[in-house]
């Protein structure tokens, strides 16, 4: 077993550099059976196939009379009911020579008869034999049944694995009595705040105190993603502190530190995973915002434990979730995913500056068949309240460069399409549909 080694300290990881690193270490989980009631929105380990023909007899789709042809190719035509059969109870007697039976929606078709008459096109006569009138549409055979094995056959694939569970996916495992599934298990994300500085959303503010909102999105991002979140709540800046709430993140299958990771003298996370076995992977990233991001790796028997060490302001930490955090996470999950972007035209002229590559708020708008992005009024990398505004991140390549109004540019999207609009899907690219 090797260790890891540090990225070199003279160069900065390249983005699509240190996600290739993330999802190298991206192990899926091992699969698990859940009861299908739990199994939404997981994706199955294995195929599903069919343990019985269905339906399992050919049935009625309507309440009707069942009839045979012979009894019917002259009409109006009158018929004696010989039984009535409901949804799971088997005719005890056939049907044909003059008779009919009574049968609702579900129920078996009698022996005898090939075609069933909506009770809708009948009516029923008085007298003491109970008797039915067919009416004057003709009445043609298999008509109103459903045969059976119509929708799918005995061992017959319905589900493949690699598919994510929805629910109606949900119902076929119940109509086939798959109620444990194998699955892929949702990634369960450790979420740990650091800082003296911070206090509970609940808490009243003091002097040189500040909210802990990066736990609680990380906690609704994670979500989103579709993992299970783990909150921790906040560690002091205080090694044994810290050591211990790391210890305790460690029993996921992630942990994610947010604050604690840059240069200064109270930043004391990488030490702190460094002494508990955790080997960095790199530590900062070519990245505006987010190039503190530290990523390490936890070897174990069974698997790997992946630890992300997110900077501490708010919009450096959310568009480091989104960059590494969410493919590693669908990685783990063996979920088919591709990160939704597009291409937009700019509504106003920006100027790109510095070495880094930039993910800028902005939001996002449909024009015609067209894309166009408007970019926020961002402060920077601290500025949350503008971030709530923003439906995506509009990528500038590193290097001065001025944009013109109209000018392409990639946006990544945070959230669900603006308005009623959707997308189409070719090749890589996403368009306006």
């Amino acid at each position: 077993m090797t260790r890891e080694n540090p990225s070199p300290s003279n160069r900065l990881l390249r983005v699509d550099e240190a996600l290739a690193r993330v999802l190298e270490r991206a192990q899926p989980r091992k699969p698990c059976r859940l009861e299908f009631t739990e199994a939404l929105q997981h994706v199955l380990a294995e195929s599903v196939r069919a343990d019985i023909d269905s339906p399992p007899f050919d049935k009625s789709l309507v309440d009707g009379y069942a009839v045979s042809i012979s009894d019917v190719r002259t009409l109006p035509a009158t018929l004696t009911v010989a039984a009535e059969v409901t949804a799971g109870n088997l005719p005890m007697v056939g049907a044909g020579e003059g008779r009919t039976i009574r049968v609702m929606t579900g129920a078996p078709i009698p022996a005898g008869t090939d075609a069933v008459v909506m009770i809708e096109e009948t009516e029923l006569l008085p007298g003491p034999t109970p008797m039915v009138r067919i009416g004057s549409r003709q009445v043609v055979a298999g008509q109103n049944i459903m045969r059976r094995a119509f929708s799918y056959v005995k061992d017959q694939e319905l589900l493949r694995a690699g598919k994510l569970l929805q629910p109606a996916d949900i119902g076929l495992l119940a109509e086939t009595g798959h109620a444990e599934p194998l699955v892929q298990p949702r990634v369960r994300v450790a979420i740990l705040s650091t800082g003296d500085e911070l206090v509970p959303a609940s808490a009243r503010i003091a002097a040189g105190q500040i909210r802990n909102s990066n736990g609680p999105m990380l906690q609704a991002q994670v979500t989103a993603a579709g993992g299970v979140a783990v909150p921790l709540g906040i560690a002091r800046d205080e090694a044994a502190a810290l050591e211990q709430a790391i210890l305790q993140g460690l029993q996921s299958d992630m942990l994610l530190i947010s604050g604690g990771v840059s240069a200064g003298v109270l930043d004391l996370v990488p030490q702190t995973l460094q002494r508990l076995g955790v080997q960095q992977v790199f530590h900062k990233v070519n990245l505006k915002p987010g190039k503190p991001l530290w990523f390490g790796l936890l070897l174990g028997t069974d698997a790997n434990k992946l630890v992300f060490g997110l900077p501490g302001n708010p919009v450096s930490s959310l568009v480091c979730f989104e960059l590494f955090v969410v493919p590693a996470m669908m990685a783990m999950m063996q979920r088919a995913w591709k990160r939704p972007c597009l291409q937009a035209e700019l509504i106003d002229p920006f100027q790109q500056r510095g070495d880094r590559p930039t993910f800028f708020p902005g939001r996002v708008e449909p024009n015609g068949t067209r894309w166009q992005v408007k970019l926020l009024d961002w402060r920077g990398s601290a500025d949350l309240r503008t971030l709530t505004e923003a439906n995506c991140l509009v990528h500038f390549p590193a290097g001065e460069q001025k944009y013109a109004g109209g000018s392409p540019v990639e946006v990544y999207l945070l959230g669900p399409l603006p308005g009623d609009c959707s997308l189409s899907v070719a090749g890589d690219e996403l368009t306006l549909a």
